[in-house]
């Protein structure tokens, strides 16, 4: 059942105004309040082998540590990475959006204040993986095209479920791993700060479509329902690019092969996507469509 907002809950400028106050208690300069200089500590993992893709399979235990940890070290990158762009794609949706809102609303300046969070992520991402040593994953061209082109169609409802879908699944890894004494200190000082300013924006796009989900057309809703499953093998494709397993010496393809037949891999993709799912199911926002792509991506 779709749930709707209730007349005593605060308004969409009163919850804005709450997040705005939170930023200003609670907010990080990456540039600063990360030790960049802090040396890299020996034998330590960049994720916790469990959280690889690899992880469990025959291919992993024939790896040396030495190549687990770098294993996990490009997979780390591979996610920066993504982060990287999927900022992108947001900040340009939100300065577009912008373009038709009231310049004086809190709700604006609340956008206003997600961007500046987001930049400053993008910096933080593209310093962490210059810190430890990767080589960002670059998109090719025709997907820098369409990265460049979702933006012109992310407005409303549909911007939100876009921003849910690529910040709660990452959201969720991360909290996993915060306080993982295996991991890289600068590796848990990042997720620290992405976790605690995504939190807010999180809170902000769920927010928005639990006010606009029960006055759409059905049309729409349905809609949108069905089109957040393209989340599903976008995510599959991306966990599992063959030129993260080919930067550590392994057959980029057969790699791929074992990753996606993982039983481990799926459980851990389950996991990042069960309070997504809760919350979509909450809102009406899992249609029949989206629920099979997200089950053959093995999210479900």
């Amino acid at each position: 059942m779709t749930s709707a907002v209730r007349p005593s809950e605060p308004t969409r400028e009163e919850f804005a105004e709450r997040l705005l106050k939170g930023s200003v208690k609670k907010s990080y300069a990456p540039v600063v309040d990360i030790d960049w200089n802090a040396p890299l500590e020996e034998d330590k993992f960049f994720l916790p082998p469990r959280m690889c893709t690899l992880y469990g399979t025959g291919l992993w235990e024939s790896m040396t540590r030495e190549q687990q940890i770098e294993m996990s070290r490009q997979e780390l990158v591979n996610v920066l990475s993504a982060g990287i762009w999927f900022e992108n794609i947001l900040n340009q949706a939100l300065l577009r959006d912008m373009m038709h809102k009231n310049p004086t609303a809190r709700t604006t300046h609340y956008s206003l204040t997600e961007l500046g969070d987001e930049t400053r992520h993008m910096l933080m991402f593209g310093k962490t993986i210059d810190r430890i040593g990767g080589v960002p994953v670059r998109p090719k061209l025709y997907q820098r095209m369409v990265i460049n082109a979702l933006p012109f169609l992310f407005r409303g409802s549909i911007l939100w479920g876009a921003a849910l879908v690529g910040e709660e699944i990452f959201d969720s890894l991360q909290r996993q791993i915060l306080d993982d004494p295996d991991l890289q200190p600068i590796v848990r000082r990042v997720m620290r700060i992405h976790v605690t300013e995504e939190a807010r924006h999180i809170q902000y796009a769920r927010d928005g479509l639990r006010r606009s989900v029960p006055a759409m057309p059905r049309y729409r809703r349905m809609l949108l329902a069905n089109l957040q499953g393209v989340g599903g093998p976008f995510y599959r494709h991306l966990f599992t690019l063959p030129v993260v397993y080919s930067r550590v010496g392994l057959d980029g393809r057969e790699a791929r092969r074992v990753a996606r037949a993982n039983p481990h891999f799926h459980a851990a993709s389950r996991s990042s996507f069960a309070p997504l799912a809760a919350f979509f199911t909450e809102v009406g926002l899992m249609g029949g469509l989206a629920r099979r792509m997200w089950r053959r991506a093995g999210f479900l």
